[in-house]
């Protein structure tokens, strides 16, 4: 079955792989993006270009995850529709608490579609 559909070629929604998201003031502005199956932050203030460099680039804890999924805030439902509950729930309990409950980190979702 074709995603185009009987007309020709139809255009898939475009989901970006980064969001930013400016302040009111235009002080700066937060970019979140997803690397390596991570989730990461920069902060860029104003206009500064050096804020734009691949280094400044750093990981948000299960912890800082937890906190946007519980507030619900914008990059929470930016990551829910990227990634999806399930792999935005397990981003948010981290790495140690799935290892003392015997799941593999490259666990596979048998209901997952």
């Amino acid at each position: 079955m074709s995603l185009a559909g009987k007309r020709g070629t139809g255009t898939m929604p475009f989901m970006p792989m980064t969001l930013r998201l400016e302040a009111a003031d235009g002080s700066g502005a937060d970019e979140y993006r997803i690397c390596d199956g991570e989730v990461e932050i920069r902060t860029r203030q104003g206009s500064d270009d050096q804020a734009g460099t691949e280094d400044n680039w750093q990981r948000l804890t299960p912890e800082q995850l937890s906190r946007h999924v519980q507030d619900n805030t914008i990059v929470a439902q930016w990551l829910k529709r990227r990634l999806g509950w399930r792999r935005l729930l397990r981003a948010c309990v981290g790495q140690q608490t799935l290892h003392e409950f015997g799941i593999s980190d490259k666990a596979v979702d048998r209901r997952a579609a």
